[in-house]
């Protein structure tokens, strides 16, 4: 194959973990993956990161490193044949690799498929997937594999890459590239390296020319006319979701159901377009309108059990009654600002009146003196401090901006007085 015809994100495809840009936690002069793959010993694996973050990057350098036979298979093209088929011949060589991409689309049987070779040592399994792999790999699966977690790269990441594409790429390197702006191309890349790279390269082509002045105005434009049809590499999956989410949380029942459509059309798993309207009901929706839980919930489980054609319907009504709801992220934000505040914290001593005191040693030591049980006082309440001393009267939880919360908020501004400003 014509080197230039290459896409630019294969063409500066990482050989080794010092050429990976990004994973410092797992791949740096510590990381627990690195020194794996150092001595040889590697375990079969779930790679689990947002996309175009280096999981397959990882399972070519893993493969290189130790010299072994890597096979590489898609699980939205292959089957139990195909797994059968590479185990077969896996009985006949060393240590081979098995790379699955997406592997959170495999199902049970296919799954379980791997479970035997996996246990034998035919294969060493380099699963990678967006999913949860709690989720979305068995449970057997998953007891015999390590998770590693990838992080989403950070701007500082992007920078770097795009710096080494003009340093080591063949062909750019021969142009004298000057990068202005780059907001557009790491918002419209979305943070996924393989899709940054080769907008980048897009972009370049595009201006032609020797000498290339880049702002965001011209990868805007240039991104308009033609990312669609560049990106062959079913990275629109991503763009589809988010779509698919926005809408909804714009509250917008018809663009909702639109990109539903689009997804549906496109064969995507409905355990996957499910489990996002889940996690939406919590993010976006919230105690504005707690029973968007209860029917996302509800239709993930009824997806689950019914299928397409008829889940179709279901997802419909579940989109649209989310769409339309009123909207709050506070209990998103609230828990988001209590992590935050655990982190910078530590472990804070809990107040001795509400710990608890199974024994009488703990008693002496005032474990559960001055407790007051609540259902003892008028309307069920009395004030008592439940937060650790160093942060007590900190707000973490602010209602939103809705008929429901507005409820609450009124209730917890009588009880608490001034307490937290509610």
């Amino acid at each position: 194959m014509d080197f230039s015809h290459k896409p630019l994100a294969e063409r500066i495809r990482p050989k080794t973990l010092d050429d990976l840009i990004g994973q410092e936690h797992l791949v740096g002069k510590n990381g627990v993956l690195r020194r794996a793959i150092e001595s040889g010993s590697i375990p079969s694996m779930i790679l689990w990161g947002p996309p175009g973050v280096g999981k397959t990057t990882i399972a070519n350098i893993i493969a290189n490193a130790v010299k072994a036979p890597f096979i590489s298979l898609s699980a939205i093209s292959s089957g139990v044949k195909e797994v059968r088929e590479v185990i077969q011949r896996a009985k006949f060589q060393s240590r081979t690799i098995l790379f699955i991409d997406e592997i959170h689309r495999f199902n049970k049987s296919q799954q379980d498929a791997l479970l035997g070779a996996v246990e034998k040592g035919d294969i060493t399994l380099i699963g990678a997937t967006t999913e949860n792999p709690s989720f979305e790999v068995n449970s057997a699966l998953l007891s015999r594999s390590q998770v590693y977690t990838l992080k989403a790269l950070s701007k500082d990441d992007l920078t770097r890459l795009v710096e080494t594409a003009l340093e080591k790429d063949e062909l750019l390197s021969k142009k004298k590239v000057d990068i202005k702006e780059t907001q557009a191309l790491f918002s419209i890349s979305g943070g996924d390296a393989r899709k940054l790279l080769n907008l980048f390269d897009l972009v370049v082509e595009s201006i032609g020319g020797e000498s290339v002045v880049i702002t965001d105005d011209q990868v805007t434009d240039i991104a308009q006319q033609r990312v669609a049809i560049y990106d062959k590499s079913g990275d629109q999956h991503y763009d589809i979701i988010s779509a698919f989410i926005k809408s909804i949380r714009g509250s917008d029942p018809n663009a909702a159901v639109y990109y539903l459509a689009r997804m549906i059309e496109g064969g995507e798993d409905i355990k996957f377009i499910a489990r996002r309207l889940v996690i939406l009901a919590s993010e976006d929706i919230g105690n504005a309108n707690p029973t968007a839980l209860v029917i996302a919930t509800n239709a993930f489980q009824a997806v689950n059990l019914i299928g397409y054609p008829e889940g179709r319907i279901i997802l419909s009504q579940t989109v649209t009654y989310l769409a339309s709801s009123a909207k709050s992220n506070a209990a998103y934000l609230a828990i988001n600002h209590a992590q935050s505040l655990v982190r910078k914290t530590g472990d804070l001593p809990v107040p001795l009146a509400i710990r608890n005191a199974p024994t009488k040693l703990m008693k002496e030591e005032g474990y559960g003196k001055g407790y007051k049980y609540s259902h003892d006082f008028p309307g069920n309440f009395v004030e008592q401090e439940f937060l650790p001393d160093e942060i007590k009267g900190t707000k973490l939880y602010d209602p939103g901006k809705n008929a429901r919360e507005e409820d609450m908020r009124k209730r917890l501004r009588a009880m608490w007085k001034n307490k937290y400003g509610y």
